[in-house]
């Protein structure tokens, strides 16, 4: 095992709370939260090391937080249902406190955003499959269903997307991690353990696909946002959001499309041609002014796991070179790297609001796990 390696399981060890709960980031004082999303991914880097026990724990966490709020669920469909506005915090959070209590003293920050609901069924899955350990799902039971029914419930609802922006829309890649959430963990169904939730779950994923395939391409290729329904007019796609790094879920590792189809193909071609810095990284997308739109990490080794899942390792080895150059000497890596930034005047008031650039980010750390996880598993075959 190398050296950068074992410097990110050693972060994220030091980034986990005992309630099981990962900090999104130690030293920066917006990130000492766990999300759901950033840690189902830092769960899965750990899974794909042979961490099960890290993982478990995180996965217990999410169970007793959704547990905590579950209530929340039947009280959102009484509003929706009898035509009542929906308030703020009236969905599950999109982050909480590492004891898994709601974050509510930002009253300014979007906490409806649903990605993390389905990202998290989707790492448990993956849990199961790697570790080959089956006996979380009974525990876990209650949880899963409430998300099913939580994920049923607002699929279709516009909300944050996965960079907590663009409340008013309805996102492609939120909808690809229910998809991929709800597919991957009610495919434990033949072996009896989620009988429960049969349910309105079983038929989300199928829901899900045919409305992406239906109202989220453009050109032959995945749109970052969709307008929702609105009583006069169906959902459609919203063309001048450009094209969104976060799109290479869909392939790897959602699994909406394969690495071939013609659809996931102009997509990446797009993010290459858009967003990914010759001879460097990704950004997020052109518009980004989040420090001036640095190149992000994570994108990064995203794209490496997509070039390695279609066999170009060559190119994803390139990728994981390139962050490997920026680790830190304490071995830390950050959320992103500054040194082509989309919009350079916006960097400095970022900083002097929330100060450097986060760092350690675990989200980085795993995904450079999983880069290098995938690039031996394609090297291997």
């Amino acid at each position: 095992m190398d050296s950068y390696i074992q410097d990110s399981i050693r972060i994220i060890k030091q980034g986990q709370s005992k309630s099981g709960a990962y900090i999104a980031c130690p030293n920066f004082p917006t990130y000492r939260y766990c999300w759901l999303r950033d840690g189902s991914f830092i769960a899965h880097a750990m899974d794909c090391v042979g961490e099960y026990k890290s993982s478990e724990a995180f996965f217990r966490w999410v169970g007793k937080t959704i547990l905590r709020y579950g209530s929340k669920v039947e009280e959102m469909r009484h509003r929706i249902e009898n035509g009542l506005p929906l308030c703020k915090d009236d969905g599950l959070h999109t982050r909480f406190s590492l004891e898994g209590e709601e974050v509510t003293e930002d009253s300014a920050w979007g906490n409806f955003q649903i990605d993390g609901y389905g990202t998290w069924l989707w790492a448990l899955a993956e849990h199961i499959r790697i570790s080959k350990d089956n006996s979380l799902l009974k525990d876990l039971l209650d949880p899963i269903n409430i998300t099913l029914n939580y994920l049923n419930l607002v699929w279709q609802l516009p909300n944050y997307d996965c960079w907590e922006e663009n409340p008013e829309y309805i996102h492609p890649y939120s909808l690809a991690t229910i998809y991929s959430g709800v597919k991957s963990i009610t495919g434990f169904l033949p072996n009896g353990f989620l009988i429960e939730s049969l349910g309105n779950g079983n038929q989300l994923d199928t829901q899900v696909k045919e409305f992406i395939l239906k109202y989220a391409i453009h050109n032959n290729r995945i749109v970052k946002h969709v307008y929702p329904a609105n009583g006069v007019s169906s959902p459609k796609p919203v063309l001048d959001s450009g094209i969104d790094a976060s799109l290479i879920s869909m392939c790897v590792p959602y699994n909406l499309f394969s690495v071939a189809d013609p659809i996931m193909v102009e997509t990446v071609q797009a993010i290459e041609k858009d967003l990914h810095c010759m001879g460097g990284g990704v950004h997020r997308y052109k518009k980004d002014v989040y420090y001036g739109g640095g190149e992000w990490i994570l994108l990064t080794a995203w794209l490496g796991w997509y070039y390695a899942r279609c066999g170009r390792l060559n190119e994803a080895n390139v990728l994981k070179l390139w962050i490997e150059s920026k680790f830190e000497k304490d071995g830390s890596l950050p959320e992103q790297v500054s040194e082509h930034t989309l919009y350079s005047d916006h960097f400095q008031p970022w900083k002097n609001k929330w100060g450097p650039v986060a760092t350690p980010l675990l989200w980085s750390h795993a995904m450079y796990i999983i880069l290098d996880n995938s690039i031996q598993e394609r090297s291997s075959k």
